[in-house]
């Protein structure tokens, strides 16, 4: 086990910056999720940490020794693959052991280890098989189990579960959780999907054209997004975005859609007539006898909830989400908790908290 400390971590292909100035601490035995868009600069994150990509400026430290220079095999890290990287000639056993091979362990070591590698991640009748005679999560068992036996002080993640069907994802998301916490390996798993984001991660990075927009728990980024980006990327449905302007001294905000909310915890630094962005969640929103009526363009049944997608008044648009069966066209009275509103500035769309005293 390890700690990782990655310091103003920068890239450039050519005159293209992918990122711009990374600072990054992992504790030992911390699991990171690394997510954000295509593009974002996370898999080249990883890919500098294990020592594939070389940084253009920057330090990245493993256990407080510096690594930045080394090549991957000096690094003692192991990755898990999106497409699994076995040798297709070669029986699981021998694709689990091959690194303990390369390294010169004994023969009964090396079978001593990948028998309880195997009955650990539950693939113990599986390794006089092939590659090519498993399924998909099996292969990715293999992978994970020929990372795990290799007892690194730092496991990689590049979206290991991206060829896996719906159901099997779960499966695997869960029992990539179960062994990251029984081993107390020190993580980083890059991911597209912010599901797999936040049930995996102790931490999360959110990143944003090569920027950290946020590193924090789930659910501090869930309730407490630090701008626009990071607030539409994590959640579903998507959030809300509502244009206003901030009202009666900074206490409240005039919603272009018409009501006057104020804010339940407190003012807002800034002038009367500021341009504000209100964000609020689809599964936060109330129906409201007195609300704002909402025409409903799309009604998505998902059994226990609905979906309802309509347009406010002035054209802006709204996603609600309720609980069992919603109806399925009209309009909606519906109502914008104050407790449920996310306060950004309209300009660069960082997070407007409460004036301090």
């Amino acid at each position: 086990m390890a700690t990782l400390d990655l310091m103003d971590v920068r890239k450039s292909f050519g005159p293209t910056q992918v990122l711009h100035g990374v600072d990054l601490h992992v504790a030992d035995g911390e699991m990171i999720v690394i997510v954000g868009a295509s593009g974002c600069g996370k898999s080249t994150l990883l890919r500098i940490v294990a020592g594939l990509e070389t940084a253009t400026s920057g330090h990245v430290r493993i256990e407080g020794r510096e690594v930045t220079g080394l090549e991957p095999a000096d690094r003692d890290i192991a990755m898990v693959f999106q497409n699994y990287a076995l040798y297709p000639h070669m029986t699981v056993a021998q694709n689990m052991g091959y690194g303990l091979k390369i390294r010169g362990l004994p023969r009964d070591e090396i079978a001593r280890r990948v028998a309880a590698t195997a009955e650990l991640i539950g693939i113990g009748p599986l390794l006089d098989r092939r590659p090519r005679q498993l399924s998909g999560g099996q292969r990715q068992r293999v992978a994970m189990g020929r990372a795990i036996i290799r007892e690194p002080k730092l496991f990689l993640f590049d979206e290991p579960l991206s060829n896996l069907d719906a159901k099997l994802r779960v499966q695997m998301r869960a029992e990539i959780r179960r062994l990251q916490k029984r081993l107390g390996v020190t993580s980083l798993f890059v991911t597209h999907d912010q599901v797999e984001a936040m049930t995996l991660g102790d931490r999360l990075v959110v990143m944003h054209q090569g920027h950290a927009a946020q590193v924090a728990t789930p659910m501090e980024i869930f309730e407490r997004p630090a701008d626009t980006y990071v607030a539409g990327f994590i959640g579903s449905p998507s959030m809300n975005f509502l244009a206003g302007r901030l009202a009666e001294a900074g206490q409240a905000v005039a919603l272009e859609a018409g009501p006057v909310i104020r804010f339940a915890d407190g003012p807002r630094p800034g002038p009367d007539g500021m341009p504000l962005t209100i964000g609020v969640r689809p599964e936060h929103i109330r129906l409201d006898a007195a609300g704002l009526a909402l025409a409903l363009e799309l009604a998505e049944p998902l059994g226990s909830e609905t979906v309802l997608h309509g347009r406010l008044p002035n054209g802006e648009a709204l996603v609600v989400k309720l609980t069992g069966p919603g109806p399925r066209d009209g309009t909606l009275p519906v109502a914008l908790p104050a407790e449920a509103l996310h306060v950004f500035a309209a300009d660069g769309g960082r997070r407007l908290d409460p004036a301090c005293d």
